[in-house]
C-alpha cells in the first residue's frame, strides 16, 4: 500500500445537504463511467452496502442519467452471509434500488453468493474477480461508506483482516448483524483507480472527525496506489470538523 500522508491521498467535500452531496456523487459516477468505457470499453464499478448508498442509487436508475448500461459491468465490496432475498442482502438492496430498475444484462452482475459458506463464498468470488480483472486488480470505481465505528466494506476496528495483504476477499465474523460477512480487503480496493466514500448523517460525525484528525481506523487505512480516496459528507457528517 501507499506511504503517502492523509493530506495527500484523502480529498473531503463537504456539502450543504444529503441532496447536494447525492446529485454530486451521480455526476462523479456518470463521469467516471463515461471515461472508463472510453478508454477500456468497460465500467468496472463495485458497490457498496448499508442504508447510505441507496438514495444514490435510486437516483443512478434515473432515465435522465447518463449511463451506457451495456458496458457496465457490476460488483460488490462485500455481502452478509445470507440468502439474496434476505433484506440484510446487499445484492437485494441494490437490485430494488438500481439494477432492476436500469437496461443492464444479468451477466454483467457479479454479485458474491451470500447463501454459500463464508469461506466458499470468499473464495468463490476472488477466483471470479482474478479473472475479471487480471494481476492489477484494478476496479474503476469502488464506492463505500463509513460506519459509526470507522469500518467500511465489512473492515471492521482492529480485525484481522485488516492485516490482510494477498487474499482480495475473505471471510469476516463482527460483531454485527448478521455476524459473518465476505468483504474485499486493502489491496483490492487500493488498486481501484477512483474510490468514492458517502458520508451521511450525524452519527457519523465522530468517525468523519477521527479520520481527518489522523486516528486509525479501517476507513482511514484506505490509501489509493493511483488516485485519492474522495470522501463526499453532507453537513450533518461534517459538524465536528474543524475550518
Amino acid at each position: 500500500m501507499s506511504e503517502r500522508g492523509t493530506e495527500e491521498r484523502m480529498k473531503i467535500v463537504r456539502f450543504a445537504s444529503c441532496e447536494a452531496l447525492y446529485n454530486h456523487a451521480v455526476a462523479q459516477v456518470a463521469r467516471i463511467g463515461a471515461e472508463a468505457i472510453a478508454e477500456r470499453g468497460r465500467f468496472l464499478v463495485a458497490l457498496a452496502g448499508g442504508t447510505t448508498p441507496r438514495p444514490l442509487y435510486e437516483r443512478l436508475a434515473s432515465p435522465t442519467c447518463a449511463i451506457d448500461w451495456s458496458a457496465v459491468d457490476v460488483f460488490w465490496t462485500d455481502e452478509r452471509c445470507v440468502p439474496a432475498e434476505d433484506v440484510r442482502s446487499n445484492q437485494k438492496m441494490a437490485r430494488e434500488a438500481l439494477l432492476g430498475r436500469v437496461p443492464i444484462a444479468a451477466e454483467r452482475i457479479h454479485p458474491i453468493d451470500g447463501a454459500l459458506r463464508p469461506l466458499d463464498a470468499a473464495d468463490a468470488y476472488e477466483v471470479f474477480l482474478r479473472e475479471v480483472l487480471g494481476g492489477d486488480g484494478r476496479f474503476d470505481l469502488v464506492l463505500l461508506g463509513v460506519g459509526a465505528d470507522g469500518h467500511t466494506a465489512s473492515l471492521f476496528p482492529r480485525h484481522q483482516a485488516l492485516a490482510e495483504d494477498a487474499r482480495w476477499i475473505v471471510p469476516v465474523h463482527v460483531s454485527a448483524d448478521p455476524p459473518w460477512r465476505v468483504t474485499m480487503t486493502l489491496p483490492l480496493i487500493d488498486a481501484a483507480r477512483h474510490v468514492l466514500f458517502l458520508v451521511a448523517g450525524a452519527a457519523k460525525a465522530p468517525a468523519l472527525r477521527d479520520l481527518v484528525d489522523g486516528k486509525p481506523s479501517p476507513a482511514s487505512l484506505v490509501r489509493p496506489e493511483v488516485g485519492t480516496a474522495a470522501f463526499l459528507v453532507d453537513a450533518d457528517a461534517a459538524a465536528l470538523l474543524r475550518g
